[in-house]
């Protein structure tokens, strides 16, 4: 663990999951530091058009991530959704987003030859690996393999089963295996209260939500807005 002097030196940052323009300029007026643009939010996330992207872009000034899945789980179908995957991932570095989200396994471990085969497309571009890091099966084996595209600055992980107080402890050790090059973006039901309890009691400062920003499945500024407060406060009394 670190001590809280350099916990509290460490900027936070508030990733909000949009899927329209509405949500997406309703984060930005509640404090999101960058947003991830998908489709399909009730199947955890599937790539966007690419027109939504644009809108997006042209109404909003912080960075975007963008999903590339095209279909559920954590494969691909064959060299037909590869070559879609491919010709997404070039469109989005032609439209300048921050980067793009995916995440491909096979047989347990990172799908490493698809994955290096799609960055490759979006030269320019950084990204993020998404939950399909937690269904791998070595997980520190899957970060060391990550740590070998330089594209890739960020791990989205839950930290598994258990309660957070368990979860913060796992997202540690990756964090602590991950950096200097990744580092570990929290998410998957996080809210307010975990965000405190992982500013007090792991490194972790990047935050990815989706429920909690919402309200009959919109992002709500005010809701945004209470999470912001929450990795912004001091952390002095919170727990």
């Amino acid at each position: 663990m670190m001590s809280s002097g350099a916990q509290k030196n460490q900027t936070c940052l508030l990733e909000v999951i949009a899927c329209t323009v509405e949500d997406a300029v309703r984060a930005q007026q509640g404090g999101a530091n960058r947003l991830e643009i998908i489709s399909q939010f009730n199947v955890g996330g599937l790539t966007p058009s690419l027109d939504l992207v644009r809108e997006i872009k042209a109404k909003v000034s912080v960075p975007l991530r963008v999903m590339l899945r095209e279909s559920e789980g954590y494969g691909v179908s064959g060299e037909e959704e590869t070559e879609k995957l491919c010709a997404v991932a070039r469109q989005l570095n032609e439209i300048r987003v921050d980067g793009i989200v995916l995440g491909f396994l096979k047989n347990g471990e990172i799908d490493f030859g698809l994955t290096e085969r799609i960055l490759s497309c979006a030269p320019d571009l950084k990204a993020t690996f998404h939950h399909a890091f937690e269904d791998s099966t070595d997980k520190f084996f899957v970060i060391e393999k990550l740590k070998r595209l330089p594209q890739v600055d960020r791990i989205l992980a839950h930290g598994g089963q258990g309660r957070w107080v368990e979860k913060a402890s796992r997202l540690e050790a990756y964090a602590s295996r991950a950096r200097p090059e990744i580092k570990i973006l929290a998410g998957g039901g996080v809210n307010a209260e975990v965000i405190k309890l992982l500013k007090a009691t792991s490194s972790v400062r990047e935050f990815h939500v989706g429920s909690a920003a919402r309200e009959n499945g919109e992002v709500q500024t005010e809701r945004v807005a209470s999470l912001a407060d929450a990795f912004n406060a001091n952390q002095e009394g919170e727990l």
